[in-house]
């Protein structure tokens, strides 16, 4: 495993000098609620600061996690610049949209933000299905255009339900329609903090292109394909290459799959300023995770 100690305090000092800022690395193979108290804490340590760059690297989590730690991340800068080396998928993605601007990569991977949840299989006792909600808002799509049912027959219509209700407890189903209606609002939420002078329509069409717009949960969205979208994304050579420094560590420091052995500690978790680190370790013998600091 890549020591977390070669992520050097000169990197992100280098990133600070050029940008004139404060830099903060987020790093998590899950993004979690956990995280909040540890990055409050760190965020205290810089104090309120003009310019805030936060290299973000990660591939996805819990949404309300992103939306509490965008809003936090809004508390201690005027201006909030998310740096994005290379994966900055699901809610990491959702993240971004808090950003007044992101500087990405040419390597920097996004995603669509379409919801899933894990529930119980109907037809499976003890079962765990992960349900995609566009999977099954398109059902209907799929069954007029691959097998020319009439989905306007109210008796189409009523068979269709019947089919999927029986595969899925309309419970879960509500669960999943929920969550994609919560999603919605925290995108346009964070999103009202890049593009304040823009619409409320303008915002919405971003944000439905983002839950909406792409055939699988892992396209790879672009750097090209946000700018496109009319977010505030933009390169800046110098700033990516010190960036892509600090991935480089984190690829081969954070995660299960970067461990020599199953029954070694994961780092599942870095927060890390110029002068502060903190890493979250999970055990094989311990249920919680333990946080310790790190010297850079």
């Amino acid at each position: 495993m890549t020591n977390l100690n070669e992520l050097r305090l000169q990197e992100l000092k280098h990133i600070e000098r050029e940008r004139k800022s404060k830099v903060l690395v987020l790093a998590a193979s899950v993004l979690d609620a956990d995280i909040l108290p540890h990055l409050y804490e760190l965020l205290m340590g810089i104090e309120r600061t003009e310019r805030l760059d936060v290299v973000l690297y990660g591939r996805g989590g819990e949404i309300n996690a992103a939306r509490r730690i965008g809003l936090l991340l809004h508390e201690f800068t005027e201006h909030l610049c998310f740096l994005v080396p290379y994966h900055c998928q699901s809610s990491f993605t959702v993240l971004t949209l808090s950003g007044h601007e992101v500087i990405a990569s040419d390597l920097a991977t996004f995603s669509p933000i379409d919801p899933r949840l894990n529930a119980m299989d109907a037809n499976e006792e003890g079962g765990i299905q992960e349900l995609d909600s566009e999977n099954i808002r398109l059902f209907n799509d799929m069954c007029k255009n691959w097998f020319d049912l009439d989905i306007q027959q109210e008796e189409i219509r009523m068979q269709l339900f019947a089919s999927v209700a029986s595969s899925i407890f309309p419970t879960t189903l509500t669960s999943l329609y929920r969550s994609t209606l919560e999603l919605q609002h925290i995108a346009k939420e964070l999103l009202a903090f890049q593009l304040p002078k823009e619409s409320v329509e303008y915002r919405s069409d971003i944000v439905k292109q983002l839950l909406f717009g792409y055939h699988s949960h892992s396209y790879a969205i672009t750097r090209a394909d946000l700018k496109q979208l009319g977010l505030k994304v933009k390169r800046d050579k110098t700033v990516e290459a010190m960036a892509w420094q600090v991935a480089k560590t984190l690829n081969g420091a954070i995660g299960g799959g970067v461990r020599r052995t199953p029954q070694d500690p994961r780092n599942d978790v870095l927060l890390a300023t110029s002068g502060h680190a903190l890493v979250r370790q999970r055990h094989m013998d311990s249920i919680a995770p333990i946080w310790q600091e790190i010297t850079l």
